[in-house]
């Protein structure tokens, strides 16, 4: 397991976007992205989080986890959440999965930032 992964963090306001710039979201970082977002989101009390997931070309059910945590933690304190930038794989496993229902996703950042204000 490595102990690091690449990602960004913008803000853009009172939004925060968060770019996982790997190739791949599953178990070999999906940790390292939970514990990220954690200190993240408990630190900066962000309300408003975009996940920018440009570069991932394949995610399982490990980097679908790290998101479900980022979505219980923003919500419960009356945050909202989006998913922008998927690609076809991704898109399909959100869709099977069904978290569609519950993850939201936007065709763009500035349709993200719009939605959640």
């Amino acid at each position: 397991m490595e102990d690091f992964f690449n990602y960004e963090i913008k803000r853009q306001n009172d939004v925060v976007i968060f770019k996982i710039a790997e190739k791949r979201f599953d178990s070999e970082i999906a940790g390292l992205v939970k514990a990220e977002l954690t200190i993240l989101l408990n630190a900066e009390e962000v309300k408003k989080l975009i996940f920018d997931l440009e570069d991932v070309e394949y995610c399982d059910s490990s980097g679908l986890s790290a998101i479900l945590l980022a979505f219980r933690t923003i919500k419960t304190e009356g945050g909202k959440i989006r998913l922008v930038n998927l690609n076809r794989n991704v898109r399909t496993l959100i869709e099977i999965s069904q978290l569609d229902r519950v993850l939201k996703i936007s065709e763009s950042i500035p349709a993200a930032i719009s939605e959640m204000n």
